[in-house]
């Protein structure tokens, strides 16, 4: 299938997840298109982390259909390293390599994967730490580097396989209140610069701010949805309005 701009980037269509006898997802259905920026929140166990973590095939599902490009992710001949290039993922935790530093985690993948010319990925890494703040940082370790700062290079490391669109899950609920805050300025410019993402937050004002759509999920369906205007000032699910009260 040939995908074109004018098409939902990422569709799901009535997806299902159980683990066990749990489920999870219970029918989810959205539509993300390039250069969109789409948040999910809803209360702990509400199914976010399983959502975005199919759209990267982290997660099988179990029924349903997710398109990413006009690829079916479903199928069984689906090349997960090709998916995995175009769809980055930043999570809770960073995952650097502790021995490696700054510079080296982030051009590992372009190396080793994608089999690129040292030097350019040397110079690609260079501009991506000063794109997310770290200018300065190349040769710090992980361990030398704050929260805020590792999280930033795990961005930094997404970024350098230079994917069609970027998945956050909950990538600020580690982080102390001042951290958060230049996290969240690196995925706000991102958006800005046109990168499609896919948030799954905690953070109302971020979300508020940043989103095109936001989808409100709970025990594994999409409750409410909308742009955030109407969203925060007109929800009509009841259970929408009793979590914005809670957090608000």
């Amino acid at each position: 299938m040939t995908w074109t701009p004018d098409q939902p980037l990422i569709r799901m269509r009535d997806v299902h997840k159980s683990f066990g006898a749990v489920q999870v997802l219970s029918g989810i259905s959205l539509e993300v298109m390039k250069s969109e920026v789409i948040c999910i929140i809803g209360p702990s166990g509400a199914g976010k982390s399983t959502l975005i973590r199919c759209i990267n095939a982290l997660v099988p599902i179990d029924s349903g259909s997710i398109l990413v490009e006009g690829r079916e992710l479903h199928d069984p001949r689906l090349d997960k390293l090709a998916l995995r290039r175009k769809v980055g993922m930043v999570f809770q935790q960073y995952n650097l390599f502790p021995h490696r530093t700054a510079l080296d985690n982030i051009m590992m993948a372009p190396i080793h994967v994608l089999r690129r010319d040292r030097a350019s990925v040397e110079a690609q890494a260079r501009a991506l730490l000063r794109k997310v703040g770290l200018e300065g940082k190349e040769k710090f370790y992980p361990g030398e580097l704050s929260g805020g700062q590792q999280q930033r290079v795990a961005i930094a490391r997404s970024l350098a396989m230079q994917p069609d669109v970027m998945l956050f899950d909950e990538v600020t609920a580690a982080l102390d209140p001042e951290t958060v805050k230049e996290v969240l300025a690196t995925i706000r410019a991102l958006a800005r610069d046109g990168m499609t993402c896919v948030i799954v937050t905690h953070e109302m004002g971020f979300a508020r701010e940043v989103a095109d759509r936001i989808y409100f999920t709970d025990r594994g369906v999409i409750v409410e949805q909308g742009p955030p205007a109407q969203f925060f000032v007109h929800c009509r699910d009841p259970r929408t309005r009793q979590f914005l009260s809670q957090i608000l």
